[in-house]
């Protein structure tokens, strides 16, 4: 899952997007309602995190653009704006869910949880693909009615794969999917993660492999009995 992220508080960007990382998910986060903009245009993402005291433009007016625009794009509004009529003003406006400041990372994690359960049925909150199963908002993936233990960076490839299963998914593609704005990731690291993915799938009767298709990418198929 990747998550943008609008606040002006640089610790508080830090923050959040450290706990976001710590999850597996990943973050892009800008300061200001343009930089935001920006990234939205350039960027497909599963959550956006939106502070409504912006430097250059209020949360709100953000926010009934991006619905005016059809972006159906799930948004968390943060804000330590807390009255009543101003919540209401926040909902109307097309926030999904609204968490007043200061708030606990658990309570926030939870939500995000929360919202990926109710996003469209198109998001697939729930991957199947051969045997193996993966709840993107929990980030926990089963097989056999046994949880297989993955690094964040693994689980983020295979939703990848599964996603695109019996499809070949092009290196360029993973490396992008593995990338934050600024801190791109080589074809080395990606080749490594594969290897590890492949070594604890194989332990387990998944049902699948991950092929490398020479100077494209890979493929999770499905195997035949």
């Amino acid at each position: 899952m990747r998550i943008l992220l609008i606040e002006d508080s640089t610790r508080l960007r830090e923050l959040i997007s450290e706990t976001v990382r710590d999850i597996g998910w990943k973050i892009d986060a800008f300061a200001t309602a343009e930089l935001g903009r920006s990234a939205l245009e350039d960027q497909d993402y599963d959550l956006v995190l939106l502070d409504l005291g912006l430097p250059d433009e209020d949360g709100i007016d953000v926010l009934k653009s991006l619905r005016d625009a059809k972006v159906q794009t799930p948004v968390l509004v943060l804000t330590a704006r807390g009255a009543v009529d101003e919540r209401i003003v926040g909902l109307d406006a097309g926030a999904d869910d609204y968490l007043t400041k200061p708030f606990h990372n658990g309570e926030l994690i939870a939500r995000i949880r929360a919202l990926m359960r109710r996003a469209p049925a198109t998001l697939m909150p729930v991957l199947e693909y051969g045997s193996l199963q993966m709840d993107v908002a929990s980030r926990r993936v089963m097989c056999a009615d046994t949880e297989i233990g993955l690094a964040p960076s693994e689980k983020g490839l295979l939703e990848l794969l599964m996603r695109n299963g019996g499809k070949v998914v092009a290196k360029a593609k993973i490396e992008h999917a593995f990338s934050e704005f600024g801190d791109e990731r080589s074809t080395n690291a990606v080749e490594l993660a594969v290897s590890r993915l492949r070594k604890k799938l194989d332990g387990h009767p998944s049902g699948t492999a991950i092929e490398t298709i020479r100077g494209v990418g890979y493929m999770i198929r499905e195997l035949l009995d």
